[in-house]
Order: structure tokens, then C-alpha cells, then sequence
């Protein structure tokens, strides 16, 4: 990575800059939605976030340049619907901007996604929560 893109990627000393996608694992254990569903709701709330925080800087940082080819995704996974909304109130609670995506037009809860941020800064919020492995 160029020099450009290594301080893209770096939110000063908090570490790299980072979104953080948490999928309801429920949806796919007991309510049998297929992959491709499950994905689509990620991709919904991670560009959704993206775009509300399209003008913050750590969001430029995170989308502009070299750093646009160089990501930071982490995939997390709570039980379900109870978990996913008490996380989104503890990172509304935080200041952390997330956005909590409902599938419409059931207007079911199905994941969070954090605007782009240092690792640093949310990590302590989410940090007892799996890594979605989808099986």
C-alpha cells in the first residue's frame, strides 16, 4: 500500500479505520433465510452508513484514494432481534453513528453497520460479540 494509502487507512493512533457489520444469527439457524439474503442485508446497512456519514472525515479517508481498493470490514454476529437492538441502543448511547437496517416491508430488524471509524473507538462496544461464521 502507498504511503497515501497507509495514513487513508490509519484514524491517527486509534488504530486502522474500520466498518463493522453485525448480522442477526437467527436469520439464518432458525428462520432458514438463504445466503444471499442474508448477505443483501449486509451490504443494505454498510452502504446506508456509508452514505450518512458520506461527508465525516474518517469516511472520506475510508472511501478515498488507495483506500477504496484496501477496505476494513469486520463481520459480527448476535443471537437475534433482542441482541441487535440493545446494541444499537449501547452505541446510540456511545455517540457511535451505526445504522440499524429493517427489512421492508415486514420492517424487520436484520443488522447494524457502523459508519467508517478507528478500530479504537468502537471495538470496546462490540468486542464480546462472535465473528459471523454463517454455520
Amino acid at each position: 500500500m502507498s504511503a497515501a494509502g497507509d495514513s487513508a487507512a490509519q484514524g491517527e493512533d486509534d488504530g486502522p479505520i474500520l466498518q463493522y457489520v453485525i448480522l442477526r444469527a437467527d436469520l439464518w439457524h432458525e428462520q432458514k433465510w438463504p445466503l444471499g439474503s442474508i448477505v443483501t442485508q449486509g451490504a443494505h446497512a454498510a452502504v446506508a452508513a456509508v452514505w450518512v456519514s458520506r461527508d465525516a472525515e474518517h469516511t472520506q479517508q475510508y472511501c478515498t484514494g488507495d483506500a477504496l481498493n484496501h477496505m476494513h470490514k469486520v463481520t459480527l454476529e448476535v443471537k437475534g432481534e433482542t441482541q441487535l437492538r440493545n446494541l444499537a441502543e449501547k452505541l446510540e448511547e456511545a455517540g457511535i453513528q451505526h445504522k440499524l437496517w429493517m427489512e421492508q416491508p415486514e420492517d424487520i430488524p436484520t443488522c447494524i453497520a457502523t459508519v467508517p471509524l478507528p478500530k479504537a473507538q468502537v471495538h470496546p462496544h462490540v468486542k464480546r460479540l462472535k465473528l459471523c461464521k454463517g454455520g
